[in-house]
């Protein structure tokens, strides 16, 4: 699944990490605050690795319940590049796609669990998504 976000203009005024709970806090200028699972976020990785270099070439992201966020780097003023668990290290999260990704968590998060389940794969059962 190809993601597109359009321009916002936001831009985040904090960001945290929530280890034991697993999930990535940040609040933008314009008062918005999203929680975004760590799971959700390598999930729809922008990465070329899960999106491939064109579309219908996008590889269906699986058994990462589990990750961790082990470091964030800033990347210009444009966005950031979380260091995964799994050693995934290769998405540029800008602003814009993490504003995209908290206001439409509830309907991309539905859809990767159709795909999921379509591709014949089965989720573990976890409790922060």
């Amino acid at each position: 699944m190809r993601l597109k976000p359009p321009a916002i203009g936001s831009v985040p005024t904090e960001i945290k990490l929530h280890q034991v709970s697993r999930f990535l806090e940040i609040s933008f200028d314009d008062g918005a605050v999203f929680q975004l699972p760590y799971e959700y976020l390598r999930v729809f990785t922008p990465s070329a690795e899960a999106l491939g270099h064109a579309p219908g070439q996008e590889v269906l992201q699986i058994g990462k319940e589990d990750v961790l966020i082990e470091t964030i780097k800033p990347v210009g003023n444009y966005g950031i590049a979380p260091k995964f668990s799994d050693g995934h290290e290769t998405g540029i999260y800008t602003w814009d796609l993490l504003y995209m990704l908290g206001k439409d968590y509830q309907s991309l998060w539905t859809d990767y669990l159709l795909r999921l389940e379509l591709s014949g794969h089965q989720r573990k059962t976890t409790t922060n998504i």
